[in-house]
């Protein structure tokens, strides 16, 4: 019997014969199979249109990048403070300190000084560079700043001094010279350290440089002083005090070594040495940098030393330079990293006061998480 003939399906294109279809497309569907389709076409057909009319998904978020790295904060330079000690003649060693500092580019930003400290710490905060200093110390002489005066409290009137130093800054007082300037002096009254920070320039350093019994003490209002060398011998406190972040400190004192010193100016120095020494070891300890020209066996008196004098103040701040050095590094480290903590905690502050706050439950239906997919914790 010959094999029925396979339905052809109308097309553009005939259709191979091959195996057989497993539903006979030639019979009409059953009646249940129509119902469910019929049932199905209006759920497909508003599923459709859900589809067309929704929002179209976006791109998935990028991932978060990486915060960038905070530059490191600048810094405000170092405030190098000089506090240059007494010693009267002695003191013409503070020039070669002077010098040879700012030849390796340590220029003092503020000066305090007492009795011959305060003396060439003047002349140079009212703008003398260090070969000026120099050239004005070895002209210096003797009788332009000692005037004698018999039965007045003091061999030395002292008004000379004062003259001579308006003379050198043009007459201009503490606060209008070049650089922050101190002159550290002794309230007679109280025993009082006065720190001079402005008004008469010349006045505060006779009121500094005035060693009892040698010169006679000054009056300033209602108050006398003398020497500051009896409370303060090396102003390290003072230089702190004008705003000096690193103080290096000049002592030219003289030092209770077993040596019987020579001339009344002598055994007045070393007798203010002997009560300030004490109090000026504690506080050369606060110094940062300590310079001791070897000028101890020079005369408080011998002015004819100036030269050698200035020349050991050159070889003890030349020798001292790597201390200095090493020590103004360690300081700008430490507050390098005591800035960089102060960034970081101030970023936390900023990041914690911008990011917004999770629910207590942390749920990630909540409207102010990020999408990123955190949130801060709850303020």
């Amino acid at each position: 019997m010959a094999a029925a003939a396979r339905p052809r399906i109308a097309g553009p294109h005939p259709v191979a014969p091959g195996p057989a279809d497993p539903v006979n497309v030639s019979q009409p569907p059953s009646p249940p199979v129509r119902l469910v389709r019929r049932a199905a076409l209006p759920f497909l057909a508003g599923l459709m249109l859900a589809a067309c009319g929704g929002p179209r998904p976006g791109p998935p978020p990028a991932p978060a990048a990486p915060p960038a790295a905070q530059a490191d904060p600048v810094l405000p330079p170092l405030k190098i403070g000089l506090a240059l000690g007494g010693g009267a003649a002695k003191g013409f060693a503070h020039v070669g300190v002077i010098k040879m500092l700012e030849a390796n580019g340590l220029r003092p930003d503020v000066v305090a000084g007492t009795s011959a400290g305060s003396v060439v710490g003047a002349l140079y905060a009212g703008g003398m560079d260090p070969f000026l200093l120099q050239e004005r110390a070895v002209a210096l002489d003797e009788a332009s700043i000692r005037d004698v005066r018999l039965f007045s409290g003091g061999l030395v009137q002292g008004l000379k001094l004062q003259e001579y130093v308006n003379d050198q800054v043009g007459k201009r007082p503490i606060e209008r010279l070049r650089k922050p300037f101190a002159a550290v002096a002794t309230r007679l009254e109280t025993g009082e350290r006065t720190v001079f920070v402005r008004g008469n320039t010349g006045q505060a350093v006779r009121a500094s440089s005035s060693v009892p019994g040698v010169f006679e003490p000054v009056t300033i209002g209602d108050y006398q002083y003398v020497d500051g060398g009896v409370v303060s011998p090396v102003p390290v406190d003072a230089a702190r005090q004008l705003g000096a972040d690193f103080v290096i400190a000049v002592d030219i004192s003289n030092k209770a070594g077993g040596r019987r010193p020579d001339g009344m100016l002598g055994i007045v120095n070393q007798s203010i040495a002997i009560m300030g020494q004490r109090l000026g070891e504690q506080e050369l300890a606060r110094a940062d940098a300590v310079i001791r020209p070897k000028v101890l066996e020079f005369g408080s008196a011998d002015f004819s030393r100036r030269n050698q004098a200035i020349l050991e103040g050159e070889k003890a701040a030349l020798a001292a330079l790597p201390q200095i050095r090493a020590g103004l590094e360690t300081l700008q480290a430490q507050r390098l990293r005591q800035a960089r903590e102060q960034q970081a905690r101030m970023a936390a502050q900023r990041a914690a006061a911008e990011a917004p706050a999770c629910d207590e439950d942390g749920s990630r239906w909540n409207p102010f998480r990020r999408k990123d997919g955190t949130c801060a914790a709850s303020r």
